[in-house]
């Protein structure tokens, strides 16, 4: 049976610099485990994100946190993705899946 794997890609700070507080990361954690009865977050190793915005390279320092699931409701992946924007006060969050196989 084919499964998604459902990525988060969290900054870790406001557009002003201002780190978020460890609560606001522990929400989503427990939004997710109880959601989808589990989760990963990948804290430890700060990923960097690169995109080009009015003619100059923008840059975020991120946090990753995924799913799986056997189900991809694009439905509820859409609000969730815009509370996510409001709490974390971006324009955009990215949230991407990809077809797994689990072995």
């Amino acid at each position: 049976m084919p499964h998604h794997l459902i990525q988060i890609l969290l900054p870790l700070s406001e557009n002003e610099g201002r780190r978020f507080p460890p609560s606001t990361y522990a929400r989503v954690r427990s939004e997710l485990t109880e959601r989808f009865g589990g989760m990963t977050a990948f804290t430890r190793g700060v990923a960097e994100g690169l995109w080009e915005e009015n003619g100059r390279t923008a840059r975020d320092d991120i946090v990753v946190f995924e799913v799986m699931s056997p189900d991809l409701d694009a439905r509820w992946w859409d609000g969730y993705r815009r509370s996510l924007e409001t709490r974390f006060r971006q324009e955009r969050i990215i949230i991407r899946a990809q077809d797994i196989a689990l072995l």
